[in-house]
């Protein structure tokens, strides 16, 4: 019996099963919403331009957000953006005293890509349940390898763009 769902109902994982997610590197990360919902505000037209006006608890996603290098040095903030029901951000890992890379370990994870994500979303719900805001992130996220200095800025741009592609998509909500 013990044996019987044993993985069954497991889904993979995302992840390189052979990649180190704490080695130095620039990781992207997308991170939901539970379905989807705009918990983080909406998009709203300012000066014949796109922005988000945040809720109470996308303000507090950005300042958490800003936090990371205070609770792990070793990461770096690069171009990052809180959409209303997602968050895409570029984390830049620079471990000086671990200078080369070492292939994946079983065994308990910490200092790494998932750790700060962990971390991050965590924190946030904590936040939301202390002060009684409905609140659900999904249960996974996304991420990319970002290998080269073109793939870097391609990930910029599309981060800087994902406003405007999101009015062309959605609109603006109506007044």
């Amino acid at each position: 019996m013990q044996t019987k769902y044993l993985n069954k109902y497991r889904k993979a994982s995302a992840r390189l099963t052979t990649y180190d997610y704490g080695s130095n590197g620039n990781y992207f990360v997308t991170i939901e919403t539970n379905k989807l919902k705009n918990y983080f505000g909406e998009v709203v037209q300012t000066d014949n331009c796109p922005s988000i006006q945040l809720t109470q608890i996308g303000h507090i996603a950005d300042e958490y957000w800003n936090q990371i290098p205070k609770h792990y040095p070793f990461v770096g903030l690069d171009a990052y953006q809180i959409m209303p029901n997602h968050i895409h951000g570029i984390l830049c890992f620079n471990k000086e005293e671990i200078p080369e890379w070492h292939p994946n370990e079983f065994g308990a994870q910490s200092q790494n890509l998932g750790a700060v994500i962990r971390g991050f979303k965590s924190t946030l719900k904590r936040y939301a349940n202390q002060h009684n805001i409905d609140f659900q992130w999904k249960a996974r996220y996304h991420d990319t390898i970002i290998r080269n200095d073109k793939a870097l800025q391609n990930i910029r741009n599309y981060i800087q763009d994902n406003i405007n592609a999101w009015a062309k998509k959605y609109g603006y909500p109506l007044n």
